[in-house]
């Protein structure tokens, strides 16, 4: 890093993973050092476009490697413990979303993290897409008063899912926690933790019995963040349910808000449309801003606060360890129960 530049490494070539390394290339202080895939064939591809070393073993890169940054693409259970060795030898971790399994994993990589003086963020790429960027600046400024609804829409479409995500052990969650994490924490980012959450999940399995061996593919969840506001969250990644479309809808004294990635919409009270914004924002251009946030971070701390950091984000992992916790128990739970567990000793304090 003595010239400016921060030697970064890639875990996992998956679709994430490729879409770090496109991204990285828009972010002059990032110098890709080495790539790993268990896809032998696919790590050298990709290592001879972006000219780094190679690797098949997760383990050897950290071991082999002093680099700055390491971008962690795959999921947690193939490579928990290799991100607490990196973090252990003082790299910084930019993890894709969702930040772990469970929240008690989450709060792991936490402290380690802030035992060992190091960045840890999740990678929340619609937190950079414009539309999102404005709502926040709407709120701050007052423009929706007294909202009392809040609805959440994620449809998947039926994306192909590989195999371990059906797995309860291995993927931890199901569509709420690896397909609707990013929904959550604009939710969670806007409005703070709901005070109960209330959930309901299911899967295409066909009895119950097989149900309780699989993720859930379906879920509704009813948030009440005060006795006058409260909210609704509908996931869903059946082939049978349509066209993949995510958005958020808020209802305020007098106007109705739509934000989806790409697009901001302000209606009256009877849905005429006043004001409509639409963004060419993908999400490569997302992740560009992303990394360069993250990079800035650790160049200059002291200027550029560590945005979507892993402490911020235990606040979303507990909004949704309570709806599974929910589902589970067939009542409301409180949130506040779940961030208790954030508390990182004595000298540290929870997340509010």
């Amino acid at each position: 890093m003595n010239d400016g530049k921060l030697d970064t490494a890639v875990l996992g070539l998956n679709e994430g993973g490729q879409l770090l390394l496109e991204a990285s290339e828009a972010v002059d202080c990032l110098r890709i050092q080495a790539v790993a895939d268990k896809d032998t064939v696919l790590a050298e591809k990709i290592a001879g476009q972006y000219k780094c070393a190679v690797y098949d073993d997760y383990r050897q890169l950290i071991v082999q490697n002093q680099v700055d940054c390491l971008l962690v693409a795959m999921p947690i259970h193939s490579c928990d413990e290799y991100v607490r060795m990196a973090m252990k030898k003082k790299f910084n971790v930019l993890k894709m979303a969702p930040a772990a399994r469970d929240f008690e994993e989450a709060a792991e990589f936490v402290r380690l993290a802030e035992e060992q003086q190091i960045q840890f963020a999740i990678a929340n790429p619609s937190r950079y897409a414009r539309s999102y960027i404005e709502l926040q600046k709407l709120l701050e400024e007052g423009q929706m008063e007294h909202i009392f609804l809040l609805t959440a829409f994620c449809n998947l479409g039926g994306h192909p899912q590989p195999g371990w995500r059906t797995d309860p052990k291995l993927a931890g969650g199901g569509v709420l926690l690896h397909d609707c994490y990013q929904m959550i924490d604009q939710v969670v980012l806007n409005f703070g933790i709901p005070q109960q959450v209330y959930s309901l999940n299911t899967n295409q399995a066909q009895d119950k019995q097989q149900r309780l061996y699989l993720t859930e593919d379906t879920a509704i969840v009813t948030m009440k963040f005060s006795d006058t506001f409260i909210g609704n969250f509908v996931a869903t990644r059946r082939a049978e349910t349509g066209p993949k479309e995510g958005f958020l809808k808020l209802y305020a004294k007098d106007k109705i808000l739509t934000i989806s990635d790409t697009q901001l919409t302000i209606s009256d009270s009877l849905g005429r449309a006043i004001r409509k914004s639409k963004y060419a924002d993908d999400e490569l251009v997302c992740t560009m801003e992303l990394l360069k946030s993250f990079a800035s971070s650790i160049l200059s701390p002291d200027k550029n606060k560590l945005r979507s950091s892993g402490r911020e984000n235990l606040k979303g992992m507990a909004v949704i360890e309570s709806a599974y916790l929910s589902a589970r128990t067939g009542f409301p739970e409180e949130t506040g129960k779940v961030m208790q567990m954030a508390s990182l000793g004595a000298d540290k304090e929870p997340v509010e």
